[in-house]
């Protein structure tokens, strides 16, 4: 009777530690980014900003978005954020906005490094990565294009290393 308990309760484990691992192992092999790819609807989130205003996804329909997910120690995110901070005010008066989600670091380590490259932009922190997740980002920096109407234009993967790829990549967003 003890063995058969053994014999059981061992091909109970069995099952569980499969449907654990099968879980796993789909959730970590999907092509993350594919979760927000060209030709989908942005998913919508609310984030606040470093002066404590709430930012909507869908609060900027009618107007193209330049979704930016960065973090303060990407050395290729600190290099595209002077070429975003030039084209800001041009292109905001166009109607694309600009908005940089920072990647679950402190309020304190943000602004300071909004500070020292005196970025206009919002600049939002995704604390517990739950935009982060929903958009599929990995790694860092990735850029999403995203249309008046809340439509993925198109997803910048890497570094923009030119300030004339972010302007060809903003115009591609401009109502």
């Amino acid at each position: 009777m003890k063995k058969q308990r053994l014999v059981m309760r061992t091909v109970i484990l069995i099952l569980l530690a499969a449907a654990v691992g099968y879980t796993l192992y789909a959730n970590f092999t999907k092509d993350e980014v594919e979760r927000v790819a060209k030709g989908k609807i942005a998913p919508d989130f609310v984030l606040t900003d470093l002066n404590g205003q709430k930012h909507r996804l869908s609060d900027y329909e009618g107007k193209g978005v330049f979704l930016n997910f960065w973090a303060t120690w990407c050395k290729p995110c600190e290099r595209e954020m002077p070429y975003m901070n030039n084209q800001y005010q041009n292109y905001k008066d166009q109607g694309v906005e600009i908005i940089a989600v920072n990647v679950a670091e402190s309020d304190v380590a943000v602004k300071e490094f909004a500070n020292r490259y005196q970025l206009q932009f919002p600049i939002v922190i995704d604390k517990d990565q739950q935009v982060m997740t929903a958009y599929g980002v990995n790694p860092l920096p990735i850029t999403f294009l995203i249309d008046k109407n809340g439509e993925v234009v198109d997803v910048h993967r890497g570094e923009i290393p030119t300030e004339e790829l972010l302007i060809e990549l903003l115009e591609k967003i401009k109502p």
